[in-house]
């Protein structure tokens, strides 16, 4: 999260007014939740993958999965 104060920091200065610190809270918040979405959808990913490969590895164990 630092890094992305940094950036604007960076690029903007410090903010003079409640404008720019507006706007420099706003962008954060939509960094903020864009790395969450793209975390969270990564998460939602694996989470499909183990469900799958252990429904694989079931079959192949010959297991019945409504045990």
């Amino acid at each position: 999260m630092a890094d992305y104060g940094k950036d604007y920091m960076a690029n903007n200065a410090d903010p003079k007014n409640i404008q720019d610190l507006t706007a420099f809270v706003q962008t954060l918040l939509q960094q903020m939740q864009d790395k969450f979405q793209n975390m969270s959808d990564q998460m939602g990913n694996r989470i499909d993958d183990l469900e799958k490969n252990i429904a694989d590895l079931m079959t192949q164990a010959g297991v019945d999965e409504r045990a």
